[in-house]
């Protein structure tokens, strides 16, 4: 049996809608990443899988292979499936290999917010169900499931605090490539004094009962990132070491009105196929689009806090859509290495109501014992 493992994974610094990547195309903020995991096996490479949401349109892919100067033979394949992209692209490389199509793919997401041609969103429901603004979609979650203004603003800082101590202990440097005269991360040019922002904030969405404001929900953001994903037996007789072994994925849908709960059923699915218990999983990284996203899935799953997002996420470092699921499995490649874990999870909700999961095994020379 094939099995699909990731021996690499690097992203760039994350910047702000026209803050320090504005000058930088797709294919200039991915092409470097291409061409840093690829370099000596060029020639392996089977294809690139990448995530792509807010455009130019096109195949993003193909462009930034053919920016990274990668082989002509290497096609290039981009697909949306909204914030989740990153992710899927991930679960279709994994899929691929597991059906012996081929042994090595470029698996990730790509976002310029900042070079979007697109004045707003696509659609994500039609009008007979309703296409709420994200913002109010969580606010939905966040009154269906009785979460405060408090627990958000709780879990915001908690994220905030994580993310500003990783980033001081230098932990975001093995899984970042700097970009010319890029070294951080935007979010760390200057700190924010988040509890005075988290008390003084106001609802944005609803003005008048609502829980979501700016100070517990992520920015608009640039990035990329990417993955290397290869067969295993291929990736050792290339003299790689896989660090973390595909498992098993899940996507679901729920209403495109509560797309911030997407992720508990697809988790739910993995755990039940895989014979496991949300006990059984190590660590979880859980997009922060919103703090109300994450309190929901702990608050559904019965997740321990100190299992999730241990080094922050989006509220903090913020979330370039396309990328933002191959962020969450990068955290995790590196993560794994530095602790005693054996599974994890990486996990999504998306626009529209979907929700995406992946669970991989932590290989055993990265396992402590």
């Amino acid at each position: 049996m094939y099995q699909a493992v990731i021996v690499k994974a690097k992203r760039t610094v994350i910047g702000k809608e026209n803050g320090i990547l504005k000058g930088f195309h797709v294919q200039e903020l991915t092409a470097p990443l291409l061409k840093h995991l690829s370099a000596g096996i060029e020639h392996e490479i089977d294809d690139i899988i990448l995530g792509n949401v807010v455009g130019p349109g096109g195949n993003a892919a193909r462009l930034s292979a053919l920016e990274a100067d990668l082989p002509f033979s290497i096609p290039g394949m981009t697909i949306d499936r909204q914030c989740g992209a990153g992710l899927e692209a991930i679960r279709m490389a994994s899929y691929l290999i597991k059906a012996g199509a081929g042994t090595c793919y470029l698996a990730g997401g790509v976002e310029s917010t900042s070079t979007s041609p697109f004045e707003k969103r696509a659609r994500f429901s039609p009008d007979k169900i309703g296409d709420p603004d994200m913002g109010i979609a969580a606010e939905n979650v966040a009154q269906r499931y009785n979460i405060s203004k408090d627990q958000q603003d709780r879990y915001a800082l908690l994220s905030h605090e994580r993310s500003w101590k990783a980033f001081e202990k230098r932990l975001f440097e093995e899984e970042t490539l700097p970009l010319p005269n890029v070294m951080h991360d935007e979010a760390f040019m200057k700190k924010r004094n988040l509890t005075k922002l988290l008390q003084k904030a106001s609802p944005v969405f609803l003005k008048k009962e609502g829980t979501v404001t700016a100070a517990n929900s992520c920015g608009i953001n640039d990035g990329a990132c990417i993955t290397l994903v290869m067969e295993e037996q291929k990736a050792r007789s290339l003299g790689f070491q896989p660090v973390l072994r595909f498992i098993d994925a899940d996507i679901s849908g729920v209403s495109p009105l509560y797309p911030a709960i997407a992720p508990v059923s697809a988790i739910k699915n993995i755990l039940k196929r895989n014979s496991l218990t949300v006990d059984d999983i190590d660590l979880f990284e859980i997009n922060e689009a919103f703090a109300v996203k994450v309190v929901a899935c702990m608050q559904e799953l019965g997740i321990r806090e100190e299992k999730v997002n241990i080094r922050g996420g989006a509220l903090t470092l913020g979330h370039p859509y396309g990328a933002s699921g191959a962020i969450l499995a990068t955290r995790l490649f590196y993560e794994s290495k530095r602790r005693d874990v054996r599974y994890v999870i990486a996990a999504l909700g998306s626009g529209g109501g979907i929700g995406t999961a992946v669970l991989f095994e932590v290989i055993k020379q990265y396992r402590c014992f």
